[in-house]
């Protein structure tokens, strides 16, 4: 444990970002399973309507610096191709 104040306010910080980017992290999971079970369900509607709130939090993720914006791209393009796919 850091017995300087400094370091102690660092790892409190570092905490809570650590907690902020699991939270978005999970989130961002959680949307992309959503699109693949509409898509594995063969739900057109609603693997679109579901990919569309996916690449926002992907977005959002990405801007947030939890994600690099080409990890974020290539997610979002993945997800899109495999929906169009359905066609």
């Amino acid at each position: 444990m850091a017995n300087i104040k400094s370091a102690k306010k660092r790892i409190e910080v570092i905490d809570k970002k650590t907690l902020r980017n699991k939270m978005i992290k999970s989130k961002v999971k959680t949307v992309i399973k959503k699109v693949e079970a509409a898509i594995a369900a063969g739900d057109k509607e609603a693997a679109q309507a579901n990919l569309l709130v996916a690449i926002s939090e992907i977005d959002k993720a990405a801007s947030k610096g939890v994600y690099h914006k080409n990890n974020a791209s290539r997610k979002v393009s993945r997800l899109t191709a495999a929906v169009n796919k359905m066609a």
